[in-house]
């Protein structure tokens, strides 16, 4: 498997069973509470029908016709105006430690200064520590609580970059 045979696109419906395979199963790969999580979030089922609106966009990360992860900006609710979220940022076991994630990454800040943003937030937990290094290396920077109204009771590091 090489990483030439990668794409990231933006999600089509036919994805819908695939992210959300990819979505959930990271939560048991690496024991993360499925309560208070992206795990009981509605749009996990849907995820092309929850990125419709002009303020927002989910990319897919494609191998050999089969996604095996994404992320997504999404205004960050209760401070819809100036501040997104990236959100639901999880990678299947088969491209783990490739080197998607900055590429990937890198899109939906790009996408988040094009739609406008002044700022970009964050929410994990703190067993994340690969993912954490990742946004810390793009000037994210820690925040003692968390902003918005994400439903995300279960993550306890919450992270905030001016764009």
């Amino acid at each position: 498997m090489s990483n030439s045979n990668i794409i990231i696109r933006e999600i089509e419906q036919k994805d819908n069973a695939q992210i959300e395979a990819a979505i959930r199963g990271c939560f048991h790969d690496f024991d993360i509470p499925l309560v208070g999580t992206a795990y009981e979030d509605v749009e996990t089922t849907k995820m092309f029908e929850s990125y419709q609106n002009n303020n927002e966009v989910y990319y897919v990360v494609e191998l050999d016709r089969k996604v095996f992860g994404g992320a997504g900006i999404k205004p960050l609710k209760d401070f819809e105006t100036e501040i997104c979220e990236i959100q639901k940022m999880y990678f299947a076991p088969e491209i783990r430690g490739k080197g998607i994630g900055k590429p990937l990454f890198e899109k939906c800040i790009e996408a988040a200064k094009t739609l406008g943003y002044k700022q970009c937030y964050i929410e994990t937990i703190s067993s994340l520590k690969a993912a954490i290094h990742i946004y810390e290396t793009f000037g994210f920077k820690h925040l003692e609580a968390p902003l918005g109204n994400t439903g995300h009771s279960s993550c306890g590091v919450w992270m905030l970059k001016n764009l």
